[in-house]
């Protein structure tokens, strides 16, 4: 079983690594935008994730985008997706590479 769970943890990662803001070159995930990524044992995700302002004009369509994708994973039955604005996002919260491709490093 806690194999089967890592498996659908990585698959969720891999995922949310192909969601992009339209505007940012760079995927949600390294941009530090998903904050936490909960499954349980019936195959229920529940994502906190945030956007690098709270006006974000792609806001429904992003959220969307993980929704579907993280939907279509085996063993995952639902996504709820939760949009937090605690803790407010900041660069340091992009990977290095991210930071890395936009310059910042």
């Amino acid at each position: 079983m806690e194999n089967e769970f890592l498996k659908t943890e990585e698959e969720i990662v891999k995922a949310l690594k192909t969601v992009y803001d339209p505007e940012i070159p760079i995927n949600i995930y390294d941009l530090g935008l998903i904050y936490k990524v909960d499954i349980d044992e019936d195959g229920n995700v529940a994502i906190d994730m945030t956007f690098t302002a709270p006006n974000c004009p792609a806001a429904d369509f992003i959220i969307e985008d993980v929704r579907q994708k993280v939907e279509s994973i085996d063993g995952v039955k639902s996504a709820q997706i939760n949009l937090v604005f605690e803790p407010e996002w900041d660069k340091d919260m992009m990977t290095e590479e991210a930071k890395l491709e936009l310059g910042l490093l």
